[in-house]
């Protein structure tokens, strides 16, 4: 369905944690791009720091609503997904009571990352659309059989519940075909519906003598890795890869730099452990490095290796601006975002040849797609860098072409718009009438009368 034909509709967004991140990406463009095209929209997430954030959710653009911030994230460092279960539970039955009472009511619902609220959100009334970014149940290790027994229920939930939505959207052909052998008992085909990047976002001028940008303006050649500080990004990769320039071009190396950012939370032990290990791991390879902070921002002109946490739009948009090429990491990942800002930015990308970036970056004409070995990264940076950056020039420009006219918001929105148009039109008989539907419904309302009178007695001391 055309985007100018959808009636108006009240949207709600339900999304775990509002930070930083390609699913926050997404669900705040989905939003924001929704939004224009005449919807009324509203997100409901369980935490939201406006410290770190998407600029978009702090200034107003998007009405956000945060419930169940006082429930713990975890005991110990252990259960996160248990209590991400229960956050989610919490939040969507304040939205179905808010519903009830007249205060809010909704069209259609999105809901990614966790579907274990999808059966109680039926109540609701609205249509309800998944967005599957990667089946939850495969981004988990089972290190014990403790963790195996632990997840097997998890596990089954997420299949049963995943299925009981109006429509599935994912967003890659990589990530369908993943999902079809997760979930075998699902029969419906999910769509493919491609993330988007807002363009006018990567259109301003940033200012190089502003704070945050004025530190990062180097005489040195950058080259650029942007991921989230999590071990399954293998950002070690690009640390290997800069290494092994020093005996490929040995003429130019002292004049390169790699600046590794990316999304970054106190709060994640695994973000504050790995940002230590990738730091010693550079020391190890005689590597200078300087950690930037609000503590730390001058950056020592001979540094080879500097790392950015919770970076700035503006710091991010220079990076983008002034770097030579863009390493893109992670093996396996089900889309990716960054590849698709690197390309707009006239930057060319390197990743390796798995997963996403497969039906992103294009060989030979908007980057390279190489095995995750930093010999094989490294060759492809020389190719990039020498003679001037001629070659890099060239499939930047291509790469900008091709997000033009493929992973443009405006085409994302189009395309979700259709989607929803769809759904409201058709009848998911998976989603309906099922005993175990019934079932898990009358479960998570005891659960979440539960957490409430946890929550009375613990705050007003009720025996």
């Amino acid at each position: 369905m055309a985007s100018n034909t959808l009636t108006p509709l009240r949207i709600a967004f339900i999304h775990p944690d509002l930070g930083i991140g390609g699913a926050e990406r997404l669900v705040v463009d989905a939003a924001v791009g929704l939004q224009s095209h005449g919807h009324s929209v509203k997100v409901f997430t369980s935490h939201h720091d406006p410290s770190h954030c998407f600029q978009e959710t702090r200034d107003s653009t998007l009405d956000v609503s945060v419930i169940g911030d006082w429930l713990p994230r975890s005991i110990l460092g252990k259960a996160y997904i248990l209590f991400a279960i229960l956050r989610n539970l919490l939040l969507s039955a304040s939205l179905l009571t808010a519903g009830l009472m007249g205060r809010e009511n909704f069209d259609v619902l999105v809901v990614d990352q966790l579907s274990i609220s999808v059966p109680l959100l039926r109540f609701s009334g609205a249509k309800i659309l998944f967005y599957c970014h990667f089946p939850d149940k495969l981004l988990t290790k089972r290190e014990s059989l403790l963790k195996t027994l632990y997840r097997l229920p998890v596990d089954m939930l997420e299949e049963l519940t995943t299925k009981m939505a109006d429509k599935i959207v994912v967003n890659s052909k990589f990530t369908a075909n993943i999902f079809r052998h997760a979930f075998p008992n699902i029969k419906s085909e999910p769509d493919v519906v491609y993330p988007g990047i807002h363009l006018k976002s990567y259109r301003g001028e940033v200012d190089e003598k502003s704070e945050g940008v004025a530190e990062l303006v180097s005489d040195k050649k950058t080259i650029l890795s942007i991921n989230r500080f999590e071990r399954k990004k293998n950002i070690e990769l690009a640390i290997h890869a800069f290494h092994a320039l020093r005996s490929k071009e040995d003429a130019q190396f002292e004049s390169l730099r790699l600046v590794i950012a990316g999304g970054y939370d106190s709060r994640v032990t695994e973000n504050v452990e790995y940002l230590t290990e990738l730091s010693s791991l550079a020391q190890g390879l005689n590597l200078s490095t300087h950690t930037y902070s609000t503590e730390a921002r001058n950056i020592p002109p001979s540094t080879q290796v500097v790392f950015l946490p919770s970076f700035t739009e503006s710091q991010r948009t220079h990076l983008l601006a002034t770097s030579q090429v863009l390493l893109y990491t992670p093996s396996n990942e089900h889309f990716g975002i960054v590849p698709l800002e690197a390309m707009y930015a006239s930057l060319p990308v390197i990743a390796v040849n798995s997963g996403g970036p497969l039906e992103t970056v294009v060989e030979g004409v908007t980057g390279f797609l190489r095995d995750g070995d930093p010999e094989a990264f490294a060759e492809a940076i020389t190719r990039i860098v020498k003679d001037g950056g001629v070659e890099g020039k060239r499939m930047g420009g291509m790469g900008r072409r091709r997000v033009e006219g493929t992973f443009s918001s405006e085409a994302f929105i189009d395309k979700l718009e259709a989607v929803i148009g769809e759904m409201l039109r058709s009848r998911n008989s998976e989603a309906e009438g099922t005993w175990q539907a019934l079932m898990f419904r009358l479960l998570a309302s005891a659960v979440v009368l539960a957490i409430v009178g946890w929550w009375f007695a613990r705050y007003f001391s009720w025996p």
